[in-house]
């Protein structure tokens, strides 16, 4: 098992660096996409777009829901997951990450994971923000806890983050 963590917030280039660190897996690695694209909105779609043209043509695409552990357990090459924070929201925050920990456990094949830090942010002021943030956070902490490499990415900018002493 060789599992990389890269964390950032929003429009920070986690994805891009993500998708550089994978291109080196190999020639062929699935793209796990944990957001469907919304046909309503534009401006989701057209982020959507700009993902999947700065991949390589040969990298399949797998679109997920709920179902990311068991989906994972099928591949068997190099995976990209981005990202987490979508597949949080997309379950109403109701995710097991005990679940999706085993399923990255088993792989064989590199894996590279995509998800949102939402640990420097303001406090969310509703329900429903805490909500996500604690949901994201707990998952962010058990993907972190078992990740060979965990990174952060701030504007572009990739650090690499080490074991607590």
């Amino acid at each position: 098992m060789a599992v990389t963590l890269v964390l950032g917030g929003t429009r920070s280039g986690k994805s891009e660096v993500a998708e550089r660190m994978a291109a080196g897996l190999g020639d062929v690695v699935t793209y796990v996409a944990t957001a469907a694209v919304d046909p309503t909105d534009a401006d989701h779609a057209r982020r959507v777009e700009a993902h999947r043209a700065r991949r390589p043509a040969a990298w399949p695409t797998v679109e997920v829901g709920a179902d990311l552990a068991t989906v994972l357990a099928s591949i068997t090459g190099p995976v990209i997951i981005d990202s987490l924070g979508t597949w949080v929201a997309a379950c109403d925050f109701d995710v097991d990450e005990t679940e999706l920990c085993a399923a990255l456990r088993k792989r064989v094949a590199p894996t590279v994971v995509v998800s949102e830090e939402v640990g420097l942010s303001v406090h969310p002021p509703t329900e429903l923000g805490v909500r996500f943030e604690d949901a994201l956070g707990r998952v962010n902490r058990a993907v972190a806890d078992l990740a060979d490499d965990v990174w952060l990415v701030v504007a572009g900018r990739a650090l690499a983050l080490g074991d607590p002493p």
